[in-house]
């Protein structure tokens, strides 16, 4: 039964449906007959499977060995508000992106069951049967197509059928209406039958809903599911730590439109620089790439500027782009297929370093450089930030800056050249950002570099104006330089190596595009 409030007025129409009053719908028998009416119909082909479903399958494979007689869950999410009524474009959850190969062009509110089977007869011999649930397409005979907001195609575009999204991601689909019994039939504690559930939390909150009253109705001890879902959480995570070479390619795609918007971005200084927010010039420039050639930013732009660069996520981007600074351009582009690039340049405005940044530069460049250098299998991913930071202790030790010796520093016990270096040298990278952020620490930290890793290096220095541990040269420039790294069989490759790094290229490549 429908919540309803009355208003002052008396009126007891349901809250939830008042925000349809702006659009006067008509509700006539005969107009819904007309809607009804008169369509071409649909001659359109299935399409070929996409590129990623093959991958998406042997990722599946993976998982399904991890969990024999399992049910698992993974939501893709809902739609989410961004204003009232209005919502920001749909993402799905990263899990649910690597385990289908769907990016943008797919439903919200989708979910991913993999139903148990006898050992071997599952999909490609797996332990598990994947079935894909979405609301497909509403028919033009049906109100939906006129009448939903978030989902009809008159309002929102044309969408998927059960049998195109079978299709494309060579997996059997259904109706979300089925969803409820598809998570919850036979469904309870193992030892008296039933199927253990485990599930993607803290994606969509209906689906969780579904999940533990289930649990509950079969007197499953909540505590104890919670950890077989933190553990699900934990292996998908873990999954994407080595990334295959539709993923590799995915993410060479993503860098060389990150560095064509670094372009634009040069192109763009002069305006910034006669605007007083012309790190919102800068940052626009960029978002112009990133819908141009991808999906979207991978992540908000950092477009920092004189002292705003020493903010390690300075966001608000509203401060002004004046010649004499560095601006620290941090910005990835996120392509269709999710997979994001993560790179930074600090760019001086002028377009030539003063000799105070070219050395602060150069430190920077130095560190990262000799992390890369060091970069092959079987190096420990926490190795690298030992490498990097060591040589920017010894730089601030040679400028008078570091307060104790280069050892002191550099032992458990010191660490005092992190005031000037916060934050890690390296992450994952790939669906997200900071990809694979649930994995174990011995997995992560500790793990050895494997081929096909995808990590950053980015090192850097942040000198804030207040900061009177240093001499005045040194207040006010941030530099960071990133670069985004795939471990090969013999070394490492830098993704992000077409875009410019020395001092002297950045220079000489900032002045071709202003020419």
């Amino acid at each position: 039964m429908t919540n309803q409030v009355s208003s002052p007025s008396g009126s007891d129409q349901p809250l939830e449906d008042r925000v349809n009053n702006r659009s006067q719908r008509p509700t006539s028998e005969s107009f819904k007959q007309f809607m009804a009416s008169n369509w071409a119909a649909d001659t359109s082909q299935l399409p070929d499977a996409d590129p990623s479903a093959g991958y998406a399958a042997a990722r599946r494979a993976k998982l399904s060995a991890a969990y024999p007689g399992e049910r698992l869950v993974i939501p893709a999410g809902p739609l989410k508000v961004r204003s009232n009524d209005t919502d920001y474009r749909f993402r799905p959850h990263s899990a649910f992106a690597h385990l289908t190969g769907l990016g943008v062009d797919h439903e919200p509110d989708a979910v991913l069951i993999m139903e148990p089977t006898d050992d071997g007869a599952g999909d490609n011999g797996s332990n598990h049967a994947a079935t894909l649930y979405f609301a497909p397409m509403a028919g033009r005979d049906s109100s939906d197509f006129y009448l939903d907001s978030r989902s009809g195609e008159f309002w929102v575009g044309p969408r998927p059928t059960l049998s195109t999204m079978s299709a494309r991601t060579g997996m059997p689909t259904d109706s979300l209406e089925q969803l409820e019994l598809a998570i919850t039939k036979n469904s309870g504690p193992q030892a008296m039958g039933g199927i253990r559930i485990r599930l993607v939390r803290q994606v969509d909150l209906n689906v969780e809903a579904l999940v533990d009253t289930s649990r509950i109705n079969t007197s499953q001890d909540l505590e104890a599911s919670d950890a077989l879902d933190n553990e699900l959480a934990e292996f998908l995570s873990e999954l994407r730590l080595v990334k295959d070479d539709y993923e590799i390619a995915e993410l060479r795609k993503s860098v060389a439109a990150t560095i064509n918007g670094f372009e634009d971005v040069v192109r763009s200084l002069d305006a910034a620089i006669a605007h007083d927010r012309g790190e919102r010039i800068v940052e626009g420039s960029f978002f112009a790439r990133a819908r141009l050639e991808g999906n979207d930013l991978g992540y908000d732009t950092i477009a920092a500027c004189g002292n705003n660069a020493t903010i390690l996520h300075w966001i608000r981007n509203n401060g002004a782009v004046n010649e004499g600074e560095v601006l620290l351009l941090d910005a990835g582009v996120e392509a269709d297929s999710l997979y994001t690039a993560d790179i930074t340049r600090s760019l001086p405005v002028s377009g030539k370093y003063t000799e105070v940044q070219r050395r602060v530069y150069e430190a920077v460049l130095d560190a990262a450089d000799a992390a890369f250098a060091a970069v092959k299998p079987g190096l420990k991913f926490r190795d690298l930030h030992q490498i990097a930071t060591r040589v920017l202790a010894e730089r601030l030790s040679e400028w008078g800056i570091l307060p104790v010796s280069v050892e002191e520093a550099m032992s458990p016990e010191g660490q005092q050249h992190r005031r000037w270096m916060p934050h890690g040298t390296s992450h994952h990278l790939g669906l997200d950002v900071h990809d694979c952020a649930q994995a174990r620490a011995e997995l992560y930290l500790d793990a050895e570099l494997e081929e096909g890793m995808v990590f950053t290096i980015e090192p850097g220095l942040y000198f804030k104006n207040e900061d009177l541990a240093i001499p005045q040269e040194y207040r006010g420039i941030g530099v960071r330089i990133e670069d985004d790294i795939l471990v090969t069989a013999t070394g490492g490759e830098s993704l992000s190596a077409a875009l410019p790094r020395t001092a002297d290229d950045v220079e000489a490549w900032m002045a071709k595009l202003h020419s």
